[in-house]
């Protein structure tokens, strides 16, 4: 008699509705044990089109972030040890999402540091959970959705720190986004005008963050050590 395998190890159980759960937890619990193992702790978030590319159209932002990530990575590297991560330069972070287009990871993640997500809301509760600052470059749909969740986060005091948020490149947000309108139809309160910025200019950029984020400090790393209270644990 053919002996089934155990659930966990059954791809069919696995993939199915009743699996999901099973899925969901694992798309937190696999990143957890792989930041704590490589003491990662403290991240600025870069969101933007994946539309935008050198040379094109909006060429200079997607420029404008390459650099502006060298400069926070080598501040992190000269201030805290490079224990404050950004996704570009250094040691790179890729949260991936799966998608019928455009999205793909980069060439510049550092091995081990990339995920592969199924689930949108894993993914962006894994770019908040560490994020100390947040720069968002010009976007479409997705940057918007990633934005607005940690403004919203925000604004309902749902953060357990401060995490400071920086508009790049003023012109297209006013454009895209009438901020002041939004006040005037009574839709958001005047001071949360206030739970962002616009920044212009890489060196500017960076001066403004490094004034609003403390240097993380060194955090003991945990482990996930198997239990030994069961020897099939």
């Amino acid at each position: 008699m053919h002996t089934p395998p155990l659930a966990y190890h059954d791809p069919q159980f696995i993939d199915s509705d009743e699996g999901r759960p099973i899925r969901i937890v694992s798309e937190y619990l696999a990143p957890l044990r792989t930041f704590q193992n490589a003491a990662v702790t403290a991240t600025v978030v870069f969101f933007g089109s994946a539309r935008v590319h050198s040379g094109g159209p909006l060429g200079r932002y997607y420029d404008e972030a390459c650099e502006l990530a060298r400069l926070v990575t080598a501040w992190s590297v000269e201030h805290c040890q490079g224990r404050l991560i950004v996704c570009s330069g250094g040691r790179s972070i890729g949260l991936n999402i799966g998608l019928p287009f455009e999205q793909r990871p980069n060439r510049f993640i550092s091995p081990g540091l990339v995920f592969e997500f199924h689930y949108f809301f894993m993914r962006k509760l894994w770019f908040a959970h560490h994020a100390h600052a947040l720069i968002a470059f010009p976007g479409g749909f997705g940057t918007f959705d990633e934005l607005f969740e940690i403004l919203t986060l925000a604004q309902t005091r749902k953060l357990d720190r401060p995490i400071p948020v920086f508009l790049y490149g003023s012109d297209y947000w006013r454009e895209v986004v009438n901020f002041d309108a939004l006040v005037r139809h009574g839709t958001i309160a005047a001071e949360d005008l206030e739970l962002f910025e616009f920044v212009d200019e890489p060196g500017a950029a960076l001066a403004r963050l490094t004034s609003r984020v403390q240097p993380p400090a060194a955090e003991p790393r945990l482990s996930f050590a198997k239990s030994r209270c069961h020897p099939e644990a």
